[in-house]
Formats: C-alpha cells, structure tokens, sequence
C-alpha cells in the first residue's frame, strides 16, 4: 500500500495528534513513512501546504522541506476519460449551469493544477499498485464549489480514500497511548 496524502490530513496531523507526541513517535513514524516513500506528499500538497493554516504543516514537519521527501507530478497528466469525467460526473451541475464558457475553462484548468486533481490522477497512474488517498475531507457538498470533493470522485473513480484515524489504526506497528 502507498499512502497518498492530502492537505487536510497534514494539517489535522500537526494541529490535533503532534501536539500530544511528546516523545515524537508519530513525527517520526511519518518522517520514515515519508522517507521511504511509503507516505507521498506530492508537490501540489506541498506547495498547498506552504500557503494554508500559515504554513504550519511546513513549520511542524520540517523534513519536508527536503525536497526528495516530495514526489513531482509533473509527468501525471489526465487521459481523454478523465477529461471528459470531469465535464460531466466531477462538476457539480448546479454550479456549472450558471458558469460561461470562459469560466468554466478557468475553472477546469484551476482544479486540473490543483493538488486535488493530482491525489486523484497519481492514484490512478500504475494499476500495479495499490494507492490509498488519505484526506479528511467529507463527501457531502456544501461549499458551492465547481467540482465535488475528493471523496465523492474518489467513489465515481473507485480510488481507495480513508481519513488520517483510518490511517493510523492500519499501522499495527504504531502503538499510541496516554499516561493517566
């Protein structure tokens, strides 16, 4: 399994479970995740990263700022079904009846480049191996955005997506625990 990462899941990570790591077991298990791949965060999550919640995930996990612990998407581009998946399953109707033309190119071309877009086409790039998407995000729409969420594509798709709580309790090496 080859974990793909979300904004949202590092963001949840450093805001709500490092601050009580204080022997830094889970840093650490994400930065040997992270390092040996088996974790991705790939440079449009990296680059969200850098400009949500003030930077705070850069600022916590540190040894992402190692450029070989981000993974290029460059080569990562969309087939012909893709294309046509996201002009007509990934938009949501009610939004694009009210877009021009104009727009809704800018706004294809926005969600193609955003880090998003990229979780969903990396996981579908070698079907030799298994991606998971990790992302806290829900399914529901509720925000008028163009696009639905990532796991409402990610079940059009039939991509594997699971929140970092998931994560974490398939680690069976993990061992967490408080002190009373």
């Amino acid at each position: 399994m080859i974990v793909l990462i979300d904004t949202s899941s590092l963001i949840s990570l450093v805001r709500y479970y490092l601050p009580f790591d204080k022997d830094q077991i889970l840093y650490n298990f994400f930065k040997d995740k992270i390092e040996s791949k088996k974790i991705l965060v790939l440079d449009k999550v990296y680059e969200e990263c850098a400009r949500t919640a003030r930077g705070i995930v850069l600022e916590k996990l540190d040894y992402l700022k190692n450029k070989k612990n981000i993974t290029k998407t460059t080569e990562v581009l969309p087939s012909k079904k893709f294309f046509s998946q996201l002009e007509n399953q990934f938009i949501n109707g009610s939004v694009k009846n009210r877009l021009s033309d104009v727009e809704f190119e800018n706004r294809k071309n926005d969600f193609l480049n955003s880090a998003d877009a990229k979780l969903l086409l990396f996981g579908m790039s070698d079907s030799s191996k298994q991606f998971v998407i990790v992302s806290e995000e829900s399914e529901t729409n509720n925000d008028n955005k163009s696009f639905k969420k990532l796991p409402a594509i990610c079940k059009i798709l039939e991509l594997e997506i699971i929140t970092l709580p998931e994560l974490l309790k398939n680690y069976q090496e993990l061992s967490l625990f408080f002190d009373k």
